[in-house]
């Protein structure tokens, strides 16, 4: 009755065209004696609207093998997604995560149009951080953070200084995943096609993934993720143009790949040959 009544409450706000049904943040920050172990650093910087945002930038130290750019997923805030992937830290990448408007401590509310241009703010803040290589640079979007990933790539016009796209469990299109919640269940089944038309599709990564060329895409995807179905992540495949990868990765659930040390160390050699080519100019001549 619960997931019942969740679908019609879905169907309420795709009518009225609320957007804000994919964001659950939360402003209280987690205690993370992992994540201090890695002393991060904070760093505030603004929006392209002025919105002030915060983030955390882990150091690998001298002789790190590149930064990577986290984008999280639609829940909490960054001080518990950071413990998926703190482990690139270990593995000498520096890892700049930072929230979106009205997560943690940035200010402001979430909606869909200000979290890509956080994230746009993002990216350019992490360019001009010292030593940090510009040729070294990788995006990694998880889940929501995947879609928002997309859109932010395919649009940024130094495509040059990104040596690859990682996307992690996301959706292929706002509509198409709000529309597998009522089709769940018999009652809202018969909505789930009418109503989401008002929905905004703008911004949906399906739209977007081909612009993304010539930067390297991977997609990473379990085969049996319950909240975002593996289909969304065979789509962005199919739409991507090359280079392009998808790995259906085994481990239950969702944003479960880095689960599998196996996938881990495939990760850490894609990147490093990433970052080579991107050095040498390979993929973007």
């Amino acid at each position: 009755m619960k997931k019942i009544l969740f679908s019609l409450l879905l169907i309420f706000l795709l009518c009225t065209g609320c957007t804000s049904l994919f964001f659950y943040p939360s402003r209280q920050f987690a205690d993370n004696p992992t994540a201090r172990l890695f002393a991060p650093c904070d760093v505030w910087f603004k929006s392209l609207d002025g919105v002030v945002l915060h983030g955390w930038f882990f150091d690998a130290g001298p002789g790190a093998r590149g930064t990577v750019l986290v984008l999280h997923g639609n829940a909490q805030n960054l001080s518990t997604h950071v413990n998926s992937v703190l482990w690139l830290v270990k593995e000498g990448f520096n890892l700049f995560i930072f929230d979106y408007r009205g997560y943690g401590k940035s200010a402001g509310s979430p909606g869909i149009k200000g979290v890509h241009l956080d994230a746009q703010a993002a990216l350019m803040t992490l360019l001009t951080m010292p030593g940090v290589d510009n040729k070294r640079v990788v995006i990694l979007g998880q889940s929501l953070g995947g879609a928002i990933a997309v859109y932010t790539v395919a649009n940024f016009s130094r495509k040059e200084r990104i040596a690859a796209l990682v996307i992690d469990s996301a959706f292929s299109s706002y509509r198409g995943i709000a529309r597998d919640k009522p089709a769940e269940h018999c009652i809202t089944r018969p909505f789930q096609y009418p109503l989401t038309f008002f929905f905004n599709d703008y911004y949906s990564p399906v739209r977007w993934i081909r612009k993304v060329s010539p930067v390297p895409v991977l997609i990473l995807h379990g085969e049996e993720d319950p909240v975002v179905p593996i289909r969304h992540g065979r789509a962005l495949y199919e739409a991507a143009v090359q280079p392009k990868e998808l790995w259906e990765t085994a481990p239950p659930g969702h944003i479960q790949a880095f689960a599998d040390e196996g996938v881990r160390e495939k990760l850490v050699k894609y990147l490093a040959a990433r970052f080579e080519e991107n050095r040498a100019g390979v993929t973007k001549e």
